[in-house]
């Protein structure tokens, strides 16, 4: 039966109506296993775990799960339970993020943080990333390593991307490492399961991981230009936000090791980002302007587009597959997304 490539579906250029109907498919069943997941006998406890679920997303890294099950036989039970696990993790994680961050807005919604408390939030967290492991525990000892491991590795970021950069440590080294665990990580635990639970081979096991933990770091870094580079308007999400709490990006990282005080321009954006700016509006959009104006942003666009590359070159060995078209198509998305 031949099969004709469709508009994006599920966040996936190129995808053949047959496969989007497959991973549609799957999907449904991911979304209908968190639901019996979260529930709880406790009325409160069901709606604060079930809070983000409700509120939807993208739905990424699960969709990347069965995506990559199609390089071996296809979506299964236990697919969908590693998928399922991946989302509950990443879930997890965005309840503490959300009490670190002091947030009061995801996906649309009140974050738990503000529509309960942080010690709601922080404990319900807790209690998604217990079900996620319960999941997983269900498809075996090599699992429940890799959720482990993952797990750390999701903790291990978090904490270094929140400490200064380490003396005599290369600043983009340190911050590219800080993307690979705190984002890329899961990731490639999604694209691992995938294709272990579906019968895969052990080579491709490994090219999906390395894949997921590049187009992880390709998805931050794109989002980091996102932060200075687009239009509220364009990318519905307010740009600075790093400058604001003082993150160095890779655009700044690139603009501080390459900048000269003896430039104007260049003197005035080092003197901006020695401030505070999360509470002066008018210096933030100067930083701004300085900064889309330096050849720093386009240095930190070439290289975010080299990530994503890099992770369509790792699938060079697989046989040509309409899911191998997939995931080569959704590796540079990441990179060419505005929001």
């Amino acid at each position: 039966m031949t099969t004709h490539a469709t508009p994006p579906v599920l966040g996936i250029p190129g995808a053949t109506a047959d496969l989007s109907a497959r991973l549609r498919d799957g999907l449904a069943r991911v979304d209908a296993l968190l639901a019996e997941v979260v529930d709880h006998e406790d009325p409160f406890i069901a709606r604060a775990s079930g809070h983000l679920v409700e509120a939807g997303g993208k739905r990424f890294r699960p969709m990347l799960t069965l995506l990559a099950a199609e390089l071996g036989d296809g979506v299964s039970d236990e697919v969908v339970a590693a998928a399922a696990g991946v989302e509950l993790t990443h879930l997890a994680s965005l309840y503490h993020d959300d009490v670190m961050d002091e947030a009061t807005v995801r996906r649309g919604v009140s974050s738990v943080n503000a529509a309960y408390d942080n010690s709601t939030a922080i404990l319900v967290g807790d209690l998604l990333f217990g079900k996620a492991s319960e999941l997983v525990a269900g498809l075996g000892a090599e699992a429940v390593l890799i959720q482990a491991q993952t797990f750390v590795r999701l903790c291990s970021g978090q904490i270094r991307d929140d400490r200064p950069c380490p003396e005599g440590v290369d600043p983009v080294d340190y911050y590219l490492g800080v993307l690979a665990d705190k984002t890329g990580v899961l990731i490639a635990t999604a694209g691992r399961y995938g294709v272990m639970f579906s019968g895969g081979t052990p080579e491709t096991v490994e090219i999906m991981r390395a894949y997921g933990e590049k187009v992880g770091v390709a998805f931050q870094l794109a989002d980091d230009l996102i932060d200075i580079a687009s239009d509220a308007d364009d990318s519905g999400k307010l740009p600075g936000t790093d400058l604001r709490e003082g993150v160095d990006t890779l655009a700044v990282l690139r603009f501080r090791g390459s900048a000269d005080p003896g430039v104007p321009a260049d003197a005035r954006l080092l003197e901006l980002l020695e401030r505070d700016l999360s509470a002066d509006d008018v210096a933030l959009a100067e930083a701004i302007a300085l900064l889309r104006a330096h050849p720093a942003l386009e240095q930190a666009r070439e290289e975010t587009y080299a990530v994503a590359r890099e992770a369509q070159a790792l699938l060079d060995p697989l046989p040509h597959s309409d899911a191998k078209t997939a995931l080569q198509a959704l590796a540079m998305s990441v990179v060419t997304r505005v929001g």
